[in-house]
């Protein structure tokens, strides 16, 4: 069975693998746009691992601009979030995990997940609308997964807050 110490660095290792892949998907994703924007339009045949949004191009292209800079943004915040929980484990202590700190970025991380949940769910309903329009086009913008994960961070956030005041108040007595 694993120990807990593994366990967290195996989680650290994930993190900054998902960290880069999303880093790398944002890089793609930006240079593929600015590709189909600028030099050829067939790239938006194939944005990122078969994205395709060459329907979208020809409909309309303030619409395809649209989409694309709600789906980089998105894609940018879930990096950020990645990069937030990397600075977790970096300055995490476990003999005294409660500190200002963490808690201070376990807080900025629900932010983000409710922000890029609230990004996610306007980009859905302004997908709907584009495609009641006639355009044909489909991407998961995975909104209620971020809201609920908003949810549960600020839980854990505001248990962070109560453990470094009574990690203070310990402190004080002893």
């Amino acid at each position: 069975m694993m120990k807990t110490k593994e366990i967290l660095s195996a989680m650290k290792i994930l993190s900054w693998i998902i960290f880069i892949g999303l880093c790398i998907k944002l890089g793609v994703i930006l240079f593929s746009s600015i590709m189909s924007l600028f030099v050829n339009k067939e790239a938006a045949e194939n944005l990122y691992l078969g994205l395709d949004l060459s329907n979208l191009y020809d409909f309309s292209i303030n619409h395809y601009i649209s989409i694309l800079s709600l789906l980089i943004s998105i894609t940018a915040l879930k990096a950020y979030l990645f990069y937030l929980v990397i600075k977790i484990f970096s300055k995490i202590n476990f003999d005294k995990p409660f500190t200002k700190v963490v808690t201070r970025l376990i807080s900025s991380i629900s932010y983000i997940s409710l922000w890029t949940g609230l990004l996610a769910y306007f980009a859905n309903g302004y997908g709907k609308w584009v495609l009641k329009k006639g355009a044909e086009f489909r991407i998961d913008w995975g909104s209620s997964e971020f809201l609920f994960m908003a949810g549960i961070v600020f839980v854990i956030a505001l248990i962070f807050k109560r453990g470094v005041e009574i990690q203070s108040e310990n402190e004080l007595t002893v």
